[in-house]
This record gives structure tokens, sequence and C-alpha cells, in this order.
């Protein structure tokens, strides 16, 4: 009877372990795909955006990076209240959606929110915005490496040594205050300057934090690295697009204008992008440089565009 005793105890400990190890051991990837149906991207804009609006979210801005891409970028409270809860936390308050064309078909997909939050730090699984994307625009898989991200690795991300890490930022240009250097950022998007526009602008309430989403076109073949088309045609080459990328972020946060370093931003969507050969970082090399001048001039720090 003991022997069964500690048999039934020694088993039941095992389960609790292979449960808590399981638990631990959970991953995830950046992107989640929602459908890949017959049709053109134009087709499948509208009906998006419709099922967006009508699930709570607020379309913040979209905009077409390259052909057969679109990308419409959307806020709501639950990511606006997320964003207000960390100094730097206005990453978070855009989550993308792309649409993307390939193969006669067009693939739906959209960023991650859990995956998100934890590269940025502010540790929400998000759970309304998680289930408000799945149920407007479906949910097939999660995809993007071959190998999902543990919650404690995406908080301490950095690609490989001597790359940065999420709060290693591109510290952009300060002003005297807040409202100052938020006009000068969009005064210098809407001018297009360097080839850098304005897809969207998120006021986070209750803060002095505004991020703006940036298209960037390359204004001649000489500043083709900072160019959205550019990088992705090296870096975005598996079956299943990773459009939602796209765009790239400038964070006013109080006085200072700020922006992911390129070695962050772009690894941490790309974690699996090899350093050299075909399709990789060595082909990009020049790409961090090129966005920290472009992201610069927009935010008044230098006029060499």
């Amino acid at each position: 009877m003991k022997i069964k005793l500690l048999t039934k105890v020694a088993f039941a400990t095992l389960v609790s372990l292979a449960a808590v190890t399981a638990q631990a051991a959970q991953t995830y990837l950046p992107f989640a795909l929602a459908s890949n149906d017959a049709g053109t991207v134009a087709d499948k804009i509208a009906g998006t955006k419709t099922a967006l609006t009508e699930n709570g979210f607020e379309i913040a801005g979209e905009y077409s990076p390259y052909k057969g891409a679109h990308i419409i970028v959307v806020t709501n409270d639950e990511l606006k209240k997320a964003a207000a809860s960390k100094e730097r936390g206005g990453y978070i308050a855009a989550q993308r959606i792309a649409l993307t064309e390939m193969n006669g078909k067009v693939q739906v997909s959209y960023t991650n929110p859990i995956y998100m939050s934890y590269a940025y730090r502010i540790n929400s699984k998000l759970p309304q915005t998680t289930a408000a994307l799945k149920k407007a625009l479906g949910h097939v898989k999660d995809f993007g490496p071959d190998e999902g991200k543990e919650l404690d690795d995406l908080n301490d991300y950095h690609y490989t040594f001597g790359m940065e890490y999420f709060d290693e930022p591109l510290e952009l240009n300060s002003k005297g205050s807040h409202s100052e250097m938020v006009a000068e950022v969009e005064k210098n998007l809407s001018a297009k300057l360097g080839g850098v526009g304005q897809v969207y602008k998120i006021d986070i309430p209750g803060t002095e934090q505004t991020l703006f989403g940036v298209s960037m076109k390359a204004p001649g073949e000489g500043k083709k690295f900072m160019d959205d088309a550019y990088i992705m045609n090296e870096i975005d080459f598996k079956p299943l697009r990773s459009t939602a990328h796209l765009p790239y972020e400038i964070l006013v946060n109080g006085k200072e204008a700020e922006a992911l370093h390129a070695r962050f931003r772009i690894a941490i969507n790309f974690p699996d992008l090899a350093m050299m050969g075909d399709n990789s970082f060595m082909n990009i090399m020049s790409s961090p440089d090129a966005i920290a001048a472009a992201l610069s001039a927009v935010a008044g720090a230098s006029e060499d565009w």
C-alpha cells in the first residue's frame, strides 16, 4: 500500500513538473496569418477596415509601401492604456495589419500583440486586442522564424553581441517642449523630407508620448538603403510574407524624439535572418545608418538631405 502511494505521488510530481516545463517553454512568433484567399489587395482593403472598426479598432493610418502590399495601422483603448503604462511604452499603441498579394492570393496578416508587448517590455498579454484581431480578421496560424521566443527572451532580446537592445534607441533630437518636438516632426513629414512621410500619428492619453509611423522611399539611388521596398526585398523572402514589419516609428517622448535602432527593430521581427549570405543582414549592412540619418533629419537634427 505504501509503495502504491509513493508511486502515485511520484507520478503526480512528474506530471506537475511536465506541466510547468511545458508552460515555461511556451514560445511566441511575431506575426499571425488571418487568411490567404484568392483575390487582389484592392478587393480586400475596404472589408478589412470595416471588420477592424466593427471590432473596436480605430484606423490610425494606412499606406502601400510597394506594389502588391498595403498596410493598415490600428489602435484601441487597451493599446493606448498599455502604452501609457511605461515611460517608453508608446510603441505598443499601434498594431499593424498587412495585405500582401502572392501567387493570385492575398495574405492578410498582423502583428502578434503578445510578442510585441514583451519585445517592447510592456509585459501585458493584451487579451482584448488579441481576441478582437482574431474575431475581426481570423487566425490560421502564427508565423515568422522557425522557432519562437519565450517571453523572458523577448524582454531581453538582441540579435547578437554588439547589437542593440530595446533600451538602446536612436536619440534623434530634442526641443524645448513636447509640442515643439511634435511640430518639428509633423512639418518635416508633411514635406516628405528625405523621402520620409507620415503614415499615422497616435497621441498617448495622459502622457507626453506621441507615436508616428513613417514611410520611407529613397529620393535617389544613393539613398536606397533606407527605402522600405529595398529593405523588404532583401529580408522578406519566405512564402508567408512579413509585410506587417512596416512602417517604422518615431516616438516623441516628452521633449525628445527617438526611434528603435534598426539593428533591434529589424531583428525583433526577423530574428532568424542570417548574418551573411543571400537574404541576410549583410545585404542591408548600410541600412541602419541610412535609417538613422533619415529619421534624424525628420526630427530636425540634420539638414543633409
